[in-house]
């Protein structure tokens, strides 16, 4: 008998283990709105290229820089010298050190290579601003997802308990003689439609976990899906439109990169216009010879052999006459491309005011039919009540029962679409007034 109680109480210990550790990884898989954000700015794979993006672009403004920066070759020629020439004999070993040091002196590209290179790292800074927006963004609509459809197979679920009951109900009035097979029959179809709208919404629930794991850069082979913590809550927003157009105009990410390609495109137009300027070039060349007596090549007499070392200066200019179209072609290509830019940048701006209206009625309206189905919802939840109350008397059929629950539980699921619509708005709102993130328009900290 005792080794039986120990045994029993064994296993009471292991189960209540196994159910407290599932407890505490359920509790440790739900996230918060806010951690979501965090992870997703830490871990999401395309933050993490679009850091590396802005790495290389550092790289690129060398290239851009290095028309201003002289260069310097360093030579070590060597080799043995042979054969009879008058007042010569025998072997000699030799080497010499030649350097050569160029300057640009002028170039009408210079200037614009040089801002072109500043750019470069600009546009690798607004991409991964603009990558930050995207992802949270889209992590953030995940998360209310998985809110809304998590509470909405909820309220199905419900509905359905409810007309499952009122099937038990009529089945037990259709034994009883007290109602024909049609009202059983309404009644079972009624409970069973409900279970495409359960699976559905448990679908679309796992999609959402599935989205926002891949947002956060959470490998779904690896690890457990985030489980969205809390319910789905409206807040009254009042905005003003003009001045959030006027700030939007002013910070948003994308229209700030939509800029920087046009004066890229600008600053590209002008490098290759400058191959139509004469460019001036100087060099100092220079050998460093150990020894003496050693021929140059092609020297056919003493005077021509090299004698010690010696530095020489020079300069020199080029000037395109004619290019052929070479010049011109890319020319007329690299405007092409600026005039582009320049047409998609003042679309994104006139679509600007556009956008951010249609988000201000939105969050009006859903306001307005949250207000109004908050209010039907406390009706029809009072109605149910009083026909429950009638029904347990007799005063009231299990028809009006079964029609105030499902008008009840409708209008409840109304409210929640409502209230997801909203939260949905306000995110879209926070996008597009480019609130996501503070973006530093100093040009001089990328330099």
């Amino acid at each position: 008998m005792r080794r039986a109680s120990f045994k029993q109480a064994s296993v009471r210990i292991h189960l209540f283990a196994a159910v407290l550790t599932a407890c505490f990884a359920s509790l440790a898989d739900a996230i918060t709105l806010e951690n979501v954000l965090q992870t997703t700015l830490e871990r999401n794979p395309n933050i993490q290229e679009a850091k590396s993006g802005l790495e290389q672009a550092a790289g690129k403004r060398l290239v851009f820089r290095s028309v201003a920066l002289p260069d310097a070759e360093l030579g070590v020629p060597a080799g043995v010298q042979a054969g009879h020439r008058a007042g010569e004999s025998g072997v000699k070993g030799f080497a010499v050190g030649r350097g050569v040091l160029t300057q640009t002196l002028f170039n009408a590209g210079l200037p614009a290579s040089l801002r072109r290179g500043d750019v470069e790292v600009l546009i690798a800074q607004q991409q991964l601003n603009v990558a930050v927006v995207e992802q949270l963004h889209a992590a953030r609509l995940a998360f209310y997802a998985a809110l809304y459809n998590r509470s909405l197979e909820s309220l199905r679920r419900e509905q359905q308990r409810r007309l499952q009951e009122n099937v038990t109900t009529q089945k037990t009035r259709f034994e009883a003689g007290l109602t024909d097979k049609t009202a059983l029959a309404s009644a079972t179809v009624q409970a069973s439609e409900l279970d495409t709208r359960i699976e559905g919404a448990h679908r679309t629930y796992l999609d959402a976990r599935l989205q926002l794991a891949l947002a956060m850069g959470i490998d779904p082979a690896k690890a457990s899906q985030p489980e969205p913590e809390g319910e789905l809550h409206s807040i009254p927003m009042r905005v003003d439109v003009d001045s959030e157009t006027a700030a939007a105009l002013q910070r948003r990410a994308d229209l700030k990169l939509a800029r920087l390609f046009v004066r890229a495109a600008n600053e590209d137009q002008r490098i290759i216009e400058a191959d139509y300027y004469p460019a001036v070039i100087g060099s100092l060349p220079g050998e460093y010879v150990p020894v003496t007596g050693i021929h140059r090549e092609g020297s056919t007499s003493k005077t021509q052999d090299f004698i010690g070392s010696e530095i020489r200066e020079k300069a020199a200019y080029t000037w395109r006459v004619v290019d052929n179209g070479k010049v011109n072609g890319a020319v007329l290509k690299a405007r092409s491309a600026r005039e582009i830019n320049e047409l998609t940048c003042r679309k994104l701006e006139t679509n600007i005011p556009r956008e951010l209206s249609r988000i201000a009625n939105d969050l009006k309206t859903t306001e307005i039919r949250e207000k109004s189905l908050a209010s039907a919802t406390a009706a029809a939840e009072e109605s149910a009540r009083a026909v429950q109350q009638n029904l347990a008397s007799g005063l009231a059929s299990p028809l009006e029962y079964r029609v105030t629950q499902n008008f009840f539980l409708e209008t409840k699921s109304g409210l929640l679409d409502a209230i997801y619509q909203h939260n949905l708005a306000m995110a879209e709102w926070d996008r597009a007034t480019g609130r996501y993130f503070q973006f530093s328009d100093d040009n001089t900290k990328s330099r």
